[in-house]
């Protein structure tokens, strides 16, 4: 009788230990979006006012540049080809502006030769992962192996050898899977500018993607298009030079991170 109830004393107390550890593991793959009130008149959004931006900046997240200066990001989603990519790198070539381009696997396996371009022409493939799933629903294993794949393909194709930025799926993220795409040697890239472009059955013109970045630029900007958009192919060079008539200039991720490593 006396060892039933030390036995039960036992796992009662294993219980107690465990809990607060099964809790802090939960708390770190809680779901979040990336979301925020936009910028107006050169003041910059409200990312500061949001709860995950600890979390953020405790795994090393982009999701401004140096705020103190006139510097812009350029920065494009590629989940598909919608044949705007080609019109993007154009006007990008013409206005000697750097960007970077955030991959899929379905991206990466269908457009090798716009991917040789992209690596060509000076600018940056990113992660975006293989399927474009919700990374806080899979496992370590799964993320690992999703980043990894994509990493693969681009350095077969391009022969890029190195790949150091993330964009997660839908800017869909949690602590775990920041930590363990850091851990895998990636920077995860947000952003501070952003419009509803990635509908491709509600295109609105070169003016209505004009105005919804110039509304919204401010210094250290991230900007993040999608590629598959008419609208953004259309008004890409209105904007650029929008941008640097305001004084602004176009810098690449590369250059942000040479500034946090040498003004951290």
């Amino acid at each position: 009788m006396r060892a039933m109830r030390l036995g039960i004393f036992f796992m009662v107390g294993v219980l107690l230990i465990s809990l607060p550890l099964f809790a802090a593991a939960a708390d770190k793959n809680v779901p979040h979006h990336f979301g925020f009130k936009k910028s107006r008149n050169g003041q910059l959004p409200s990312i500061d006012e949001e709860g995950f931006k600890e979390i953020l900046e405790r795994n090393g997240s982009i999701f401004l540049g140096n705020t103190k200066e006139k510097e812009l990001y350029l920065t494009f989603d590629n989940g598909y080809e919608n044949g705007y990519t080609p019109k993007i790198l154009d006007t990008l070539k013409e206005k000697k502006v750097p960007a970077i381009f955030f991959v899929t696997g379905h991206y990466a396996k269908d457009q090798p030769e716009l991917l040789k371009r992209m690596v060509k022409e000076g600018h940056l493939i990113g992660n975006h992962s293989w399927s474009h799933p919700d990374m806080t629903q899979i496992t370590d294993g799964r993320i690992k192996e999703e980043l990894e794949k994509v990493k693969a393909e681009v350095a077969r194709v391009t022969g890029q050898k190195g790949m150091s930025f993330l964009r997660p799926p839908r800017g869909i993220f949690s602590d775990r899977t920041l930590a363990v795409s850091r851990e895998q040697g990636y920077t995860t890239v947000f952003w501070s500018v952003a419009y509803k472009d990635w509908d491709v059955n509600t295109q609105k013109g070169w003016k209505y993607a004009f105005d919804n970045v110039k509304a919204q630029l401010h210094p250290g900007a991230v900007i993040l298009l999608h590629s598959i958009s008419k609208d953004n192919a259309e008004a890409l060079g209105q904007i650029i030079d929008e941008a640097r008539k305001q004084g602004y200039e176009f810098k690449s991720l590369e250059h942000l991170m040479l500034r946090r490593i040498l003004d951290p």
